[in-house]
């Protein structure tokens, strides 16, 4: 009989942490979720996170997280500090907490991993080994986040990280799409978008990277110790592939496109830590970033992909847009 495998997510409230516990649910595993607010996020889970053993606790405090994992074959790491906010003093120790958990029960820690690596100088097409030039703060921490989980590695540890686009998707949290193309609960009048036409811009659906993340650990032991795969996601090879998607989606074709104010963000930046985040990653709307999935369609034999129009409808339902 084949044995049940038990997950702790960290950060199963936000959007590729609650997807991914759907996901690893559905494929039969048994999951654990730690928050600081048990009781609220069982209450506001709903029925696709039915079955989630809801633990107390902090992911800045490495005897909270120890506590939450004992038990478990994999952790997976998807707590980010909200809205951009407060990432010098908080990402660095959440990691090193879910390292400390994973090395002293054994488990796997898993990754969702961002293109905020990489500068204006990165290539088209992004592979697992191309070198990493962060241009931010955020992007160089980032780096030293996946480099501190390499060297956890090399002490005998196991890791996954699964690179990903820009995250749009019905219970997605701070994103782009939600925060820049459209204005959640209202009329779709007219859409912003960050980029030039002409460059391409990576996307993906959330639950197209849960399902991703759950197929690939299903097969956790064929993985390498230090697992590193490219979702290719949506590429909207000239950036109008999205705003089209939301235009047809609402059956408007003809709504408007309108550039994103970025002096605004600069000026405003100065003043707000979030504008100050996002002016910040401009340049990954400059330049084309393709995420070569090449590697993980010859591990899965293909990659979870939900059609552009369906899945951009399904994400305009939930944000109640029409």
């Amino acid at each position: 009989m084949k044995q049940i495998k038990t997950a702790l997510v960290l950060g199963a409230t936000g959007g590729i942490g609650g997807e991914t516990a759907a996901a690893l649910l559905r494929h039969g595993w048994k999951v654990v979720a730690m928050t600081r607010d048990p009781k609220r996020a069982a209450a506001a889970s709903g029925e696709r996170l039915r079955g989630i053993a809801w633990a107390h606790g902090d992911a800045m405090v490495a005897a909270d997280v120890l506590r939450a994992a004992q038990g478990v074959d994999v952790i997976v790491h998807a707590v980010n500090p909200p809205a951009y906010r407060g990432w010098g003093e908080l990402v660095l120790p959440m990691i090193d907490s879910t390292i400390a958990a994973a090395e002293a029960i054994g488990a796997r820690i898993v990754l969702p991993g961002t293109v905020y690596n990489y500068g204006a100088d990165v290539p088209v097409d992004v592979a697992e080994d191309t070198p990493q030039h962060p241009a931010t703060e955020k992007g160089r921490l980032r780096v030293e986040l996946e480099q501190r989980l390499a060297r956890a590695v090399d002490r005998g540890g196991r890791v996954l990280i699964v690179r990903f686009g820009d995250f749009f998707g019905p219970r997605s949290g701070n994103n782009w799409f939600s925060q820049g193309l459209v204005t959640p609960g209202r009329r779709l009048a007219s859409i912003t978008y960050p980029g030039r036409r002409g460059v391409g811009h990576s996307w993906t659906y959330l639950p197209d990277a849960a399902e991703t993340i759950a197929r690939l650990l299903d097969r956790e032991d064929d993985l390498e110790p230090f697992a590193r795969f490219h979702a290719e996601g949506v590429w909207d090879a000239d950036g109008t592939a999205m705003v089209d998607a939301i235009a047809r989606a609402v059956g408007r074709p003809e709504t408007s496109v309108k550039p994103l104010p970025w002096p605004l963000f600069a000026v405003l930046g100065l003043f707000n830590e979030t504008l100050r985040g996002l002016y910040g990653m401009r340049h990954l709307w400059r330049v084309p970033l393709r995420l070569d999935n090449r590697k993980l369609v010859a591990f899965l034999g293909e990659e979870p992909q939900t059609p552009l129009s369906i899945a951009v409808a399904g994400t305009l339902r939930a944000l109640e847009i029409d």
